[in-house]
C-alpha cells in the first residue's frame, strides 16, 4: 500500500518492471490489507486430498472428487467476481464439492483455523482484518505457488501462468528467495483521488506543490467545503499519499530506509518536510470536522457528497463508493503533491503496485484445487468480467479489449503514463502489518492529523515502534536488496 524488494532478481529490476508497466499504461486495484494477526505454528494439519491425475486439462492434478474451500474478503470488490470463477471450477470439476464463504472478519474467522492445522484451500487475505504476510510466511504456513505459476495458462497451454502476469506481480508475492507466498490479483494506483468536476468549480488545477495545495483548499474552503478527509478510525489510508509524497521529496532510497527497519530512518527531513505539510492541513483548518471518527465508508461518503475535495486512498475506492459518487462526479486520481523545486523525485511520482492478495495456506487438505481456482481467475474471460464489474485490470496481462474504462480507471492510467519510471512501491505494509497499521498508523499518523501528536512527536514515537520491530527476535525481517 512501494519500492523495491527483496532479492537478487529484484530491486533495479523490480522499479524496471514497474517502469515497464506503467509505460504500458497498466492500472488496477487492491482491495487493502488492514489490522495484524499473530500466525502460529499451528496443528498438524488436516488430511490432504488424494492427488488427482495430471493431464493436459488438469496439470495441477487436482483430485476431481475433493472438496474445494474458498474464503473471499467481501469489500470493495464484492464478492460477484469471485462466484462467477467458482461455477466455472464446478463445471470443470463437477463430482466436486466447493465451498465458498465472503466475510470481513478475515482474521478472526480463519486464525483459530490455521492454529488447527484446519485452513481453507484459497484465502483473499485482505481487509481490515488481514492476517500478517511476514508472520504467515516467516511461520511457513503458506504455500509455495511456484506450481501454479509454472503450470499452463488456462487459455493457452503454451504459455506458463507467469508468462501471462503484468510485470512485476511474480516479486511482490516473494519475500526471500525464489518461492512465491501469495498472488496479487489487482494492480494499485493509491494516491490522492477528488472530483475533477469540485475541482474546476474552484477555477483551480491540481497542485502540483504544497503552497499550491494550501491555496486551492482555502479556496474550497471559502465555498464551505474542506479540503481534505481521510478515514479517522483507521488512519493507515493516509500513507496512501504520504509515502510517496516522502519518496518525492527525499527520494527511493528513503522508503527503503524505512521499510528496512533502518535507525533514524523516519528522521530524514524528507519524513519531517511531509509530516509538517499535512499538519498543517490540520492546523489551518482544512481537514473535514469529525473526520478522526470517521470509518473508510463514512469519509469516502462525505467526500463523494462533497464535503471534501480530497482524499487518500487506493483505485478500489471507485467500486466502493460506486453507490455514493455522483454521476457527474469525473472521478480523478493525481500523485501526491510535492514541497517544491528542491524534491528528489519529479511531480508525478505515484505509489503503485499489486494489490488483494491471495494465498493457498501449506496446511489446507486441497491445496491443487485452490492454485487451480487462482488459475481460472487468472484466464481472459475471469479477468474481464472482474474489470468490467469492479472497475479495476486484473493481474492478467489483458484481458480489457471490450471493457469500457470508467473514470476512475482511466485517470489511474492517465497518472501511471505521466509517472513514467517514477513509481515507488513502499513495502512495510507487505512486512509488517502489525506496525504499519496498529502503530505507524493508528498510534501516530491518526493522532497527528487530530492535534493531539505535533509533528516531531509522532516522528519520534514512530521512530520508537520502528526500532522496536527492529530488535523483535520473534518476527522474521525484511530487508531491499
Amino acid at each position: 500500500m512501494g519500492s523495491t524488494a527483496h532479492h537478487d532478481r529484484e530491486g533495479v529490476g523490480r522499479r524496471e518492471l514497474i517502469r515497464r508497466s506503467a509505460a504500458l499504461g497498466l492500472v488496477a486495484v487492491p482491495g487493502m490489507g488492514l489490522l495484524s494477526a499473530c500466525a502460529s505454528s499451528g496443528g498438524d494439519g488436516q488430511n490432504k486430498a488424494k492427488a488427482g491425475k495430471k493431464t493436459a486439462k488438469n496439470p495441477l492434478g487436482v483430485n476431481d472428487t475433493a472438496k474445494m474451500e474458498f474464503v473471499l474478503f467481501d469489500g470493495g470488490f464484492g464478492k460477484e467476481y469471485a462466484q462467477d470463477a467458482v461455477k466455472i471450477y464446478e463445471k470443470d470439476f463437477p463430482k466436486a464439492t466447493v465451498k465458498f464463504a465472503a466475510t470481513q472478519k478475515i482474521q478472526s474467522t480463519l486464525q483459530p483455523r490455521f492454529n488447527q492445522g484446519d485452513p481453507p484451500d484459497l484465502i483473499d487475505n485482505s481487509g481490515a482484518e488481514q492476517m500478517d504476510m511476514g508472520v504467515l510466511v516467516g511461520k511457513n504456513q503458506l504455500a509455495d505457488l511456484t506450481p501454479l505459476l509454472d503450470a499452463p495458462s488456462y487459455d493457452d497451454p503454451s504459455k506458463k501462468v507467469r508468462d501471462t502476469l503484468r510485470p512485476g506481480i511474480v516479486e511482490m508475492g516473494q519475500f526471500d528467495g525464489e518461492p512465491v507466498w501469495i498472488l496479487y490479483y489487482a494492480y494499485t494506483v493509491y494516491g490522492v483521488w477528488y472530483s475533477q468536476k469540485a475541482l474546476d468549480s474552484l477555477d483551480a488545477e491540481y497542485p502540483k506543490t504544497w503552497d499550491e495545495m494550501l491555496q486551492v483548499c482555502a479556496k474550497a474552503k471559502k465555498k464551505g467545503m474542506a479540503g481534505w478527509t481521510y478515514a479517522g478510525k483507521y488512519p493507515y489510508y493516509i500513507p496512501f499519499s504520504l509515502y510517496p509524497m516522502i519518496g518525492k521529496v527525499g527520494g527511493r532510497g528513503v522508503l527503503d530506509a524505512i521499510d528496512n527497519l533502518e535507525p533514524n530512518a523516519w528522521k530524514h527531513p524528507a519524513v519531517k518536510a511531509c509530516f509538517e505539510a499535512y499538519y498543517e492541513l490540520f492546523k489551518k483548518g482544512y481537514v473535514l470536522q469529525g473526520t478522526p471518527g470517521l470509518d473508510h465508508i463514512q469519509s469516502q461518503t462525505a467526500w463523494a457528497k462533497g464535503e471534501a475535495l480530497f482524499i487518500p486512498n487506493g483505485s478500489w475506492v471507485e467500486n466502493e463508493s460506486a453507490n455514493v459518487i455522483p454521476a457527474d462526479f469525473d472521478l480523478a486520481v493525481s500523485a501526491p503533491s510535492g514541497i517544491d523545486s528542491s524534491d528528489k523525485m519529479p511531480f508525478g511520482t505515484i505509489w503503485a503496485s499489486g494489490g488483494e492478495p491471495f494465498i493457498v495456506p501449506a496446511k489446507a487438505a486441497n491445496p491443487e484445487g485452490g492454485m487451480e481456482q487462482l488459475r481460472i481467475m487468472l484466464s481472459e474471460a475471469s479477468s474481464k468480467n472482474f474489470t468490467a464489474k469492479v472497475k479495476s485490470l486484473t493481474a492478467y496481462n489483458g484481458g480489457t479489449s471490450g471493457v469500457e474504462l470508467t473514470p476512475g480507471l482511466k485517470s489511474g492510467v492517465a497518472a501511471l503514463q505521466l509517472a513514467g519510471s517514477n513509481v515507488v512501491n513502499p513495502r512495510l505494509q507487505d512486512w509488517y502489518v502489525q506496525l504499519e497499521k496498529e502503530k505507524i498508523g493508528v498510534g501516530a499518523l491518526g493522532e497527528m492529523m487530530a492535534g493531539r501528536l505535533t509533528p516531531a512527536e509522532a516522528i519520534k514515537k514512530i521512530q520508537g515502534f520502528a526500532d522496536e520491530a527492529a530488535k523483535d527476535t520473534s518476527i522474521k525481517h525484511y530487508k531491499h536488496q
